[in-house]
């Protein structure tokens, strides 16, 4: 019993993201149907809110990895540029 308890409470936050993920994408067909184009864009951001929150969860990630992974982003794009020729990009005529 406490292994199922435990799985239920470690799975409840994949779980509801799904859910939301997919009413999201049903409230996007009946809005589209409907032609409430504002309300079909508004789930429409629901549903990848729901589905970025539910990648997170899988890969374990949290709010506070984010400036890290910034920061490391930010140095690799700056070492990357840094062995670019000065003429780059070159403008053909």
């Amino acid at each position: 019993m406490a292994a199922i308890t435990t799985s239920v409470l470690l799975m409840r936050w994949p779980l509801v993201s799904a859910v939301l993920m997919f009413l999201a994408s049903t409230l996007n067909i009946q809005f589209r149907k409907s032609d409430y184009a504002f309300l079909a864009v508004v789930s429409s951001g629901l549903g990848i809110t729901a589905s970025l929150w539910f990648a997170m969860g899988l890969l374990g990630l949290t709010l506070a990895d984010f400036p890290v992974i910034w920061a490391s982003f930010k140095d690799i794009m700056l070492e990357i540029m840094s062995h670019t020729p000065p003429e780059w990009p070159m403008v053909l005529t």
